[in-house]
């Protein structure tokens, strides 16, 4: 058993009890110094102390950490999660992903850190994840179809996150197109796909998802707070990140299999079920210029149609998608 393992089972033992540095010095056979060094360490992995002269420490909180074994234990997929790589700190779970992805990793390979430094959402921007409280994950891909069809893709992982969360929080999260979810209108959730293609075929995709899941309203930048908001703050209690993650691909694997059972059709009917985007007037940038209109539907390629007042009805296929009434 390492040192750092034995420190935390001695403060562990009884946590209500102060165990002093002489103690721990003694029963670790290390120095006084040594013993300070790793209460630091456990610190910076997230634990909090009590410390007091005289008494010694008690810990006061302790990391709660996704636990790979349990989340096998709670997966009831066949494929997703069988190849698991759960990691304390990451620059990006997409880049992890798309190495092992690369070396020939199975479809349903699955990444999750505690941690990105280098996190990223669309258009490049940086993914806001503080250690040990969201949900950061990529899951390796293998579909046999056009590079043009990946839109559907993003629209499909969409619905699988977002049936998910209403399931297990209660939290009445929406769509909007093409990747984010809603609550109230500030953010819990973004997803991106990206991809490796061949001859117009996707040789593999990563399939990348942010869940604001227990960051509490002071972790939140104040660029951020208002536009931004997690389950946990939604709900008014901590989220079971495990049972969150193990639902997120129990849904995913069932549409993927109808998605390839039937198409896009029924992924775009349950998407359109769940959007918070259709209805309303829209502002979006696409590459002939600024489109203001009324969000209709999805058309069959996944995109978005948009009605302008001319009546003229333009599909979105990518793009910043503004929110109107």
């Amino acid at each position: 058993m390492s040192k750092k393992e034995t420190l935390l089972d001695l403060l562990l033992s009884d946590p209500q009890e102060f165990v002093s540095g002489e103690e721990i010095s003694r029963r670790l056979s290390v120095s006084r110094t040594a013993v300070w060094k790793q209460i630091n360490k456990l610190r910076e992995a997230g634990y909090e102390f009590e410390a007091v002269p005289h008494k010694g420490y008690r810990i006061v909180s302790k990391p709660e950490r996704i636990d790979a074994l349990l989340l096998v234990k709670t997966l009831k997929t066949k494929t997703i999660g069988q190849n698991l790589k759960v990691l304390d700190s990451t620059v990006s779970t997409q880049e992890e992903a798309r190495e092992l992805a690369e070396a020939g990793a199975p479809e349903g390979t699955l990444v999750i850190a505690e941690e990105q430094t280098g996190g990223k959402g669309r258009m490049g921007r940086k993914w806001f994840s503080p250690k040990g409280k969201g949900i950061s994950m990529s899951m390796v891909l293998r579909p046999k179809q056009p590079m043009h069809y990946m839109p559907q893709l993003t629209l499909l992982t969409g619905v699988a996150v977002c049936r998910a969360v209403r399931r297990v929080t209660g939290v009445m999260a929406g769509m909007k197109w093409p990747n984010d979810l809603l609550v109230d209108g500030r953010k819990i959730s973004g997803i991106l796909l990206e991809s490796a293609t061949e001859d117009e075929y996707v040789r593999y995709c990563i399939a990348g998802i942010g869940i604001s899941a227990n960051q509490d309203h002071e972790d939140y930048p104040e660029e951020l707070k208002p536009i931004a908001t997690s389950l946990k703050i939604e709900k008014g209690e901590k989220i079971d990140r495990i049972q969150l993650i193990a639902a997120i691909w129990e849904e995913f694997e069932a549409l993927y299999a109808l998605y390839q059972q039937e198409g896009f059709a029924p992924i775009a009917s349950l998407w359109e079920a769940l959007s918070v985007t259709l209805g309303k007037t829209v502002n979006v940038t696409i590459a002939s210029g600024p489109v203001t209109g009324k969000a209709e539907k999805l058309d069959p390629s996944g995109a978005l149609l948009v009605v302008t007042e001319d009546g003229r009805r333009v599909p979105v296929f990518s793009g910043d998608v503004e929110l109107g009434r």
